[in-house]
């Protein structure tokens, strides 16, 4: 009954993480974009998303980080012998680290953005965007499949879903162009 109670709130953790990472580079978009708006608006959205974006990365992205990671070591090590067997945790491991490097980088982005130094592009910030959704969807397939996803599929789905996440942003950025050329 523990490793139940346990693996709800692993998955409750890791969804309120995944929560704050989607949205803080939102807020990061944000404030950038503030920076093209007249000086008064300008200080005051920016002043904002600072706020929003401190009480979000510190109060829940952090936290729920943390707590995940306490939670998915208590299940591995209460069932060490079965994960440590299975070939799909081994890579579902690799993407959880990646996911911690994405984090830690933007947590890098967020003490940026809270000195006014953070220099990335909106356009740029839109595809780091989607780096946490392409890591999303590679670990749940991953933990769901299990043994039943291959490589080769495993690894074209994820390189086909990167493109087409790459080609509807490039395809936004041009109806906002054309958009902000009309008015």
């Amino acid at each position: 009954m523990e490793y139940f109670y346990l693996k709800a709130l692993h998955i409750i953790f890791v969804v309120t993480w995944f929560a704050g990472l989607f949205y803080i580079v939102r807020l990061f978009i944000y404030f950038v974009e503030a920076s093209e708006e007249d000086e008064t608006a300008k200080v005051i959205l920016q002043r904002q998303y600072k706020i929003m974006t401190k009480r979000l990365w510190y109060g829940i992205t952090w936290p729920s980080a943390i707590i995940t990671a306490v939670f998915a070591s208590w299940l591995f090590y209460n069932n060490f012998s079965f994960y440590i067997a299975q070939p799909w945790m081994h890579i579902k491991l690799v993407f959880v680290v990646t996911l911690y490097i994405y984090h830690f980088l933007c947590h890098r982005m967020v003490r940026q953005l809270l000195t006014n130094q953070l220099t990335i592009s909106s356009f740029k910030l839109r595809i780091w965007n989607e780096v946490a959704t392409v890591l999303l969807f590679a670990i749940v397939f991953l933990v769901v499949l299990q043994s039943a996803i291959t490589w080769i599929w495993g690894v074209a789905g994820i390189l086909l879903f990167s493109v087409l996440l790459l080609l509807a942003i490039r395809t936004y950025k041009k109806i906002r162009e054309k958009k902000s050329n009309q008015l």
